[in-house]
């Protein structure tokens, strides 16, 4: 499992360690897993051009030092200094006895643009609100150059804690981070900057608990049901899907079939589109009576397809089993309703849905993605699965939020979120907690979109097809 910590707390594991090292120990780690990480980004060392932009910080100084290193081993390296009164004094010594230079900002587009390396050390962690002014110009001409961009820790210009991005910013290919990942480099737009990013461990201690976490394949496996002996479809769990409609029939065929490719043991289908549902899938135990009269079941997707219709949405809330509230649900649900559930209730809104539970704009949302998870999953005391390019699940009693680390943008396509949330009812039924249910679902969600596209397009019966192959793959 990957995990992502806040900077507050970043820097109190490091004002711990320091305490117990000798001065400036803990920037020569950082400074020589940086080193390592930009020779091996580029073809050679001796002969390059390296460029570092430095900052004020410490920032600025792991990457004098790291240029240093290079200078060291042949290359050219030339520092732009944004406030030479203020850079790190030790590393730009270091720097100057390696036989690097220094120059000021003015002269940085000629440099910038002939340059086999650029490292990005203006801002640290703790940055806010994009670059200032006197920097910004630097991330356009980073954008122009053909040479590799490598960012010291986290891009500078997007936010650490929240993954935001308020102004300009450098756009990385691999962001080599110290002691743990931030939030920022795990979620959107701010991923988006980073490239790929290298953890470079120094040692330091972090709580157990971290603001983030990214379940990887063993995590997942971990998670997965697996039928025993004595299994039969009801102890595997009977999932009910409440879902389509005359004009969305398509969306309870999907969500079915994400449902039994999920592993339930047996899928209830209730609403308008049974036809279309027995038709593809036989298996199904249809129902022309509404939820409380459908049978006995594990969990309940509701939402996907419905239209106006509140009816079901009403009658699965007051069931006493995990409910996932998707699509239309989402609309048509009370808020009050949702809120004095007992049972789990798992909630799966993409940006423009939770823009509008929570009365602000897409943009906002898309722009913000971790606080209005948090902010939904608590105004609705529920679990919160809020989709998109990073995927994030929230949970109303706090605690790390999780992130999905499989997304492709093969799956915007229409019906992929039907798949979803029937993949993500099926463990619900299967007695995942709603936060588990919804980590693994997105996790296999993801994988399954992968195999299927495999750089082609391809439709949500493609992406349900698919993940029994994303199931075996993640158990090995």
């Amino acid at each position: 499992m990957r995990t992502a910590y806040s900077v507050e707390t970043v820097r109190a594991a490091e004002r711990e360690l320091m305490a117990r090292l000798p001065e400036g120990a803990l920037m020569q780690r950082a400074a020589a897993g940086l080193a390592a990480a930009c020779g091996q980004l580029m073809r050679r060392v001796y002969g390059s051009r390296v460029v570092l932009l430095v900052g004020s910080g410490d920032n600025g100084g792991d990457a004098l030092y790291a240029g240093a290193r290079l200078a060291r081993r042949g290359a050219g390296v030339a520092a732009v200094l944004l406030s030479p009164e203020r850079t790190h004094a030790g590393g730009l010594e270091a720097l100057r006895r390696a036989g690097g230079r220094t120059v000021r900002p003015g002269d940085a587009e000629e440099l910038i643009g002939s340059a086999d390396l650029v490292v990005d050390g203006i801002v640290g962690i703790g940055g806010k609100g994009g670059l200032r002014a006197d920097a910004a110009p630097l991330a356009s001409l980073v954008a122009d150059t053909r040479a590799a961009v490598v960012a010291v820790d986290l891009p500078s210009g997007v936010e650490a804690d929240s993954g935001e991005v308020r102004g300009a910013a450098i756009r990385a290919d691999l962001t080599v981070t110290f002691g743990t990942h931030k939030p920022g480099l795990l979620i959107d737009p701010a991923r988006e900057y980073a490239g790929s990013v290298r953890l470079v461990d120094i040692g330091l201690e972090l709580p157990v608990e971290a603001e983030l976490e990214a379940l990887q394949h063993a995590d997942v496996a971990a998670l997965l049901p697996v039928p025993g002996g004595e299994s039969d479809k009801y102890r595997r769990g009977v999932v009910g899907i409440a879902a389509g409609s005359a004009r969305y029939p398509g969306a309870a065929v999907l969500a079915v079939a994400g449902a039994l490719r999920g592993g339930a043991g047996a899928v209830r289908y209730v609403g308008p589109a049974g036809d279309a549902v027995i038709s593809r899938f036989p298996e199904t135990l249809v129902s022309d009576k509404g939820p409380r009269e459908a049978g006995r079941v594990q969990a309940w997707v509701v939402g996907p397809g419905a239209g106006d219709d509140a009816s079901a949405v009403g009658e699965v809330l007051g069931a006493d089993v995990p409910v996932l509230l998707d699509a239309d649900g989402l609309r048509l649900a009370e808020p009050d309703a949702v809120r004095r559930r007992t049972a789990p209730t798992l909630m799966t809104p993409h940006a423009g849905e939770a823009a509008a539970l929570l009365g602000v704009s897409r943009e906002e949302v898309e722009g913000a993605r971790l606080f209005f998870a948090r902010e939904l999953a608590g105004r609705y005391a529920a679990t919160v699965l809020l989709k998109g390019s990073t995927t994030l699940v929230a949970d109303a009693g706090g605690g790390a939020v999780r992130v999905n680390p499989t997304g492709t943008a093969w799956l915007a396509t229409a019906g992929s979120g039907d798949v979803l949330s029937g993949l993500a009812g099926s463990l619900l039924a299967a007695g995942l907690s709603a936060v588990d249910a919804g980590s693994a679902a997105a996790y296999l969600h993801g994988l399954a979109g992968r195999f299927a596209a495999d750089g082609a397009p391809v439709g949500a019966h493609d992406v349900a097809a698919a993940i029994p192959g994303a199931w075996r793959d993640v158990r090995g």
